[in-house]
């Protein structure tokens, strides 16, 4: 097959994508209608996601280059590729709830990318199924509250134990 100079600066721009992408979903999009389909492009632009339709071969050529191993048998049929270069989770949020709310058969998740790893439609569901990363951040500043107020009630407890001893002895100074 001859390689044309607009096909490698194709592979050329997908190879420098699927390097820089923190995370990424790889769908079948046969099936959805225009209204559906700009509906979906609208809601991940708004997520910060690009969005693009991949012939199969070019990114087989692009995703070899890069070193990603395990995506080639994900790029059968209809391809298009969600990814986002500053967080990992929203393509399969955007995309996971795009189909839930309205409720398609025909759009499918093939696979996904996270931080350069290929991961099969469970790990792409499971990252969906993720708190909002606000989210997750205070549940890890949570966890990491409460042993410092746990040694604080018990510094305070300490002192105020003090107070109690030393009250208790000017008292029993005054009463001598």
């Amino acid at each position: 097959m001859a390689v044309t100079s607009e096909k490698q600066a194709i592979v050329a721009e997908l190879k420098e994508k699927l390097a820089n992408t923190k995370g990424a979903v790889i769908t079948n999009y046969r099936g959805l209608t225009v209204a559906q389909d700009t509906k979906l492009r609208r809601k991940l632009r708004e997520a910060g996601v690009e969005y693009r339709v991949v012939k199969n071969t070019l990114t087989r050529i692009a995703a070899k280059e890069v070193g990603l191993e395990g995506l080639e048998p994900y790029l059968e049929g209809p391809t298009a590729i969600a990814m986002s270069y500053a967080d990992p989770v929203a393509p399969a949020k955007v995309i996971s709830d795009f189909i839930k709310e309205n409720k398609l058969q025909v759009m499918e998740i093939k696979a996904g990318l996270v931080e350069g790893k290929v991961i099969d439609v469970d790990g792409v569901k499971a990252l969906a199924n993720l708190p909002p990363r606000e989210v997750l951040i205070a549940q890890v500043l949570a966890g990491m509250q409460a042993p410092i107020a746990g040694l604080v009630n018990v510094l305070q407890g300490t002192i105020r134990n003090f107070v109690y001893v030393l009250e208790a002895v000017r008292k029993q100074k005054e009463s001598a």
